[in-house]
């Protein structure tokens, strides 16, 4: 007989005390394999799949895409067992990456069985070992799961009182959000699809909600004021920013110098790596290695102070996080251990984690330790800024647009290709000095790459 057995949310680490489901990876009835991911969530950190420890057939499913679950409570619930034949029944690993000795490879989901009444196996799973239920009452689900709820419909147009041509929960969160019906939009993506920008355009426009739908998650009634606007609820990775930067500035008494610099030199070298073979070298890497010779010389800026204990604690290890724009908001993916790496090396960890960064697959590792930040802002056409400093960190370096400007070059008017590079610091940390002398120390690399050659 089949044993059924409850998957709460697990502990996902980093202090997390809860989650958002973004995406349900399984429906009610299917089979799923042992460490086989069930369900997509947010965490204030980043985007993770969750894996169930058990194996076998998905009985129920608690909450919908876009609810907001604490630790501990209930996922779903799987019948293991002679009954539910075709997976063990637990593992004990909840987190891919986290606790196990090798990541799970996916598996193909298969829906509960045909005319012998078996239930059919997924490919490459093992028999499955009975386990005592967890203890307690087992609870009733938020609302029953249907077909239509369980995963992202097709693309397709549907007839009237068919299903809605969404396929990102993403964008079913914001038109609920924003108390706008879907049915009346019509799509103007690939075969009626409704996009992101769709939603958008109706809420800018002011589209009214239809009758019987939902107030917006914010509390606002749907009939408040035009004026209003458009309301973004402060959470996930977007609140978790917020939350960090409020506390830098509230915290951190932060100072800023800057320098320009010629970067004739340092774009030369580059091309002349890059020309003669091998992995490409990218230009952020050779900040990055710039930077950790930099502290080298000044660990001041590679610390952070203790509050409660009122110390500065100055840390060996230099793990270089640098911020990354993203659609989900912005995120400061940390590269580890930079202080021993080379330039390649940084090339393709830079690489990724920009690409994990990108397709929303950053771990909650990959986004917290670092000790010292780099900006590039010069992606965004700028030349200057005032960064607030990624709490609890030291310091975070500045990099402009690199641009062709006139430059006084051995003497001579010329032109020369000129960047511009701030730090923002923690003042409680080290004097304007110790701060000036790194800048400096870092231009000069810039200008006459040679430079650094003497500390390596």
């Amino acid at each position: 007989m089949a044993q059924v057995l409850e998957f709460k949310l697990p502990d996902l680490g980093e202090g997390l005390t809860e989650a958002e489901i973004v995406r349900w990876l399984v429906r009610v009835g299917d089979v799923v394999a042992v460490d086989q991911p069930v369900v997509e969530v947010e965490t204030a950190k980043a985007m993770v799949e969750v894996p169930c420890p058990y194996g076998g057939v998905v009985t129920a499913r608690y909450g919908e895409e876009g609810t907001e679950l604490p630790v501990g409570a209930p996922l779903l619930t799987v019948a293991v067992g002679p009954a539910a034949a075709g997976e063990d029944a637990g593992s004990g690993n909840v987190l891919v990456g986290y606790g196990t000795s090798e990541a799970p490879a996916r598996r193909r989901r298969v829906r509960a069985a045909g005319a012998n009444g078996k239930v059919k196996q997924a490919a490459g799973t093992r028999p499955a070992q009975p386990s005592a239920p967890a203890p307690g009452p087992a609870p009733t689900p938020s609302s029953a799961p249907t077909p239509s709820s369980a995963s992202a419909p097709t693309p397709a147009s549907a007839p009237a009182g068919g299903p809605v041509p969404v396929i990102s929960p993403l964008v079913r969160r914001l038109a609920r959000e924003g108390g706008l019906d879907l049915r009346q939009l019509a799509g103007s993506g690939p075969e009626g699809l409704i996009l992101r920008a769709d939603v958008e355009n109706a809420l800018r426009a002011g589209a009214a909600p239809a009758s019987g739908t939902a107030a917006p998650a914010t509390g606002v009634s749907p009939a408040a004021p035009a004026r209003d606007g458009l309301r973004t609820p402060l959470k996930g990775v977007r609140g978790a920013v917020a939350d960090k930067l409020s506390r830098s500035r509230r915290e951190i008494p932060d100072a800023t110098c800057w320098v320009d610099a010629d970067a004739t030199e340092l774009m030369r070298a580059r091309a002349a790596m890059n020309a003669a073979g091998g992995p490409k070298i990218s230009l952020l890497a050779l900040l990055a290695r710039i930077c950790t010779a930099a502290l080298a010389r000044y660990p001041e800026l590679n610390s952070y102070v203790d509050t409660e204990a009122r110390e500065i604690v100055q840390l060996p290890q230099v793990h270089v996080g640098f911020a990354a724009q993203t659609e989900r908001g912005l995120v400061v993916p940390v590269v580890r251990d930079a202080h021993t790496r080379d330039a390649e090396s940084l090339t393709a960890e830079f690489a990724r984690l920009t690409e994990a960064a990108r397709t929303g697959t950053l771990t909650p590792g990959d986004l917290t330790g670092g000790t010292f930040t780099l900006n590039n802002y010069g992606v965004f056409g700028v030349d200057g800024s005032t960064p607030i400093i990624n709490h609890p960190e030291a310091a975070m370096l500045g990099v402009g647009r690199i641009v062709p400007k006139p430059w006084v070059h051995d003497g001579e008017l010329a032109v020369r290709q000129v960047v511009q590079l701030s730090l923002t610091f923690d003042h409680r940390v080290c004097d304007g000095g110790t701060a000036g002398g790194f800048l400096r120390y870092v231009a000069d690399c810039v200008e006459q790459p040679a430079v650094l050659l003497r500390t390596l």
